[in-house]
């Protein structure tokens, strides 16, 4: 019994020798010292040593995140973030064919995505949010087939929201907001059967829910819709309370007319429903205020009829336990 178990020891400590030297795909480091070079000083001065997974009593590069695979190490994350990066998106990066997640969120990167974001095809969460990227959003990210996350926020992409996002099969939140992003929203993008959270707010988008919902079954598991501030108009459908995950509808200041449909009201977990800023008609349905989760209505700054309890100029209305008394 004794030799079995110093076999087993054996066996662990010449698995953990082996982790410990093994060598860096030179690929990587190629690519992260190429990284390096075009960050600046801000980075610069955490990233000591010849290799990003850490040298010998050196460790890794701070926001780099390593693993084995055989005999190498391999780049899984690189988390550079809040740093005042300046200049262009570094293009090295799309040589780090392993990363599962990229992070450069709150810096000042600025021109294009390249075309070549599209190679890393383990990425699971890409964050460029909160930086100054211009141009359009490449098509290639729908390359991306196993990515989850998407934070394309704040910043000043032009041009449509490609179709190619719908290719994403296991998105689960976009976000598109504070952009200047035209033209329609892709109704592609119904049919992504993980979307969780679609925001794309304060952009320049037309068109109308209908056409956004025009595919049967579209955003089956679609919880938060931000629609808000853009030039979008029509009507509300009654086709969107078969969402019946939503929770969050906000559709604050864009050109929206006519009544709000009695069955929005019977959207199951419907909490938080934004209206105001827009050209509705009509009365609120009563039947909103006895709905079980409705916290807040917003719908000032519309054309509603005044006279029949709720309706008419309140600014916001805050629904209360006793709004549920029947």
């Amino acid at each position: 019994m004794a030799s079995r178990c110093e076999l087993l020891l054996i066996c662990v400590f010449s698995l953990f020798f082996a982790l410990a030297h093994s060598k860096t795909l030179k690929r990587d480091v190629k690519a992260l010292n190429e990284i390096k070079a075009s960050l600046g000083w801000r980075v610069v001065y955490s990233w000591v040593g010849d290799d990003p997974c850490g040298d010998g009593d050196l460790p890794p590069w701070s926001g780099v995140t390593c693993s084995t695979q055989g005999d190498y190490r391999v780049v899984t994350e690189l988390e550079v973030y809040a740093v005042s990066i300046v200049g262009p998106f570094p293009i090295a990066v799309t040589n780090l064919l392993d990363l599962t997640r990229l992070d450069l969120h709150n810096n000042k990167l600025t021109g294009p995505i390249p075309p070549q974001i599209g190679r890393l095809k383990r990425l699971k969460v890409l964050n460029l949010r909160w930086n100054k990227l211009q141009d359009v959003i490449p098509p290639e990210i729908g390359e991306l087939k196993r990515l989850t996350h998407l934070y394309l926020s704040f910043n000043s992409f032009k041009g449509e929201i490609p179709k190619e996002l719908a290719a994403l099969p296991e998105l689960r939140y976009l976000y598109l907001q504070e952009n200047r992003l035209i033209g329609r929203i892709p109704a592609e993008l119904g049919t992504l059967q993980n979307l969780r959270h679609l925001d794309v707010g304060n952009n320049h988008l037309v068109g109308t829910i209908r056409e956004l919902i025009r595919f049967d079954g579209s955003f089956p598991a679609l919880r938060n819709l931000y629609l808000n501030n853009n030039y979008l108009s029509g009507g509300i459908p009654a086709q969107l309370s078969n969402l019946t995950n939503l929770e969050i509808v906000y559709l604050s200041y864009n050109k929206f007319i006519g009544n709000i449909p009695f069955a929005i009201a019977h959207i199951p977990k419907l909490t938080y429903l934004y209206l105001d800023h827009n050209q509705f008609t009509g009365r609120i349905p009563d039947a909103f205020y006895k709905h079980p989760f409705l916290k807040e209505m917003y719908i000032e700054g519309n054309m509603f009829k005044s006279g029949v309890n709720p309706i008419g100029t309140h600014k916001v209305l805050e629904v209360s336990d006793a709004d549920f008394a029947v």
